[in-house]
């Protein structure tokens, strides 16, 4: 299943002797055309889980800039034909893929490699929806049913 909503783009890089430079947007050549206003970065340790969250008013763009990560996505859209589906993919500083997903969409990530750097950009209107309007999916919903690559992940008390 391939959700037609969720966008994944592999980013141009630059190579020489210095190592690289990558571009994660430019709103010239990526569909939707959006104003993104707020970007987070967030680090974590091997077997970190973050996630599933996500909001009915943001769209969000994330990339591994470091390591290797688990991306989950879940649709948690009730009118959706793909409500509660979810789908997974690598991202990392080695693929350079950068995921768009639309309001609705539960994004969460397990981190894989010793550490991972991973980038959110935010598109929305209004003020930033912050967790008091954020929705949490369980990670290891039995209704969703989501193939994690481990058991037993470092979670946070949200995402317990």
């Amino acid at each position: 299943m391939k959700h037609p909503d969720i966008k994944i783009y592999i980013n141009e890089a630059y190579y020489d002797f210095r190592g690289e430079l990558w571009t994660l947007w430019d709103k010239n050549k990526f569909e939707p055309k959006l104003d993104f206003n707020h970007d987070k970065i967030s680090t974590s340790r091997k077997h970190v889980l973050r996630g599933i969250h996500g909001d009915n008013k943001a769209w969000k763009m994330v990339s591994c800039l470091f390591g290797e990560v688990y991306f989950v996505t879940v649709d948690n859209r009730p009118t959706s034909p793909y409500y509660k589906k979810w789908e997974w993919m690598m991202l990392s500083d080695r693929n350079k893929k950068s995921v768009l997903t639309p309001p609705g969409i539960g994004i969460g990530f397990l981190v894989m490699s010793e550490i991972a750097l991973f980038h959110y950009k935010w598109a929305y209107e209004g003020e930033y929806p912050d967790i008091d309007t954020q929705f949490t999916l369980k990670w290891n919903d039995p209704e969703i049913n989501i193939e994690w690559p481990i058991q037993n992940p470092i979670l946070q008390k949200r995402d317990k």
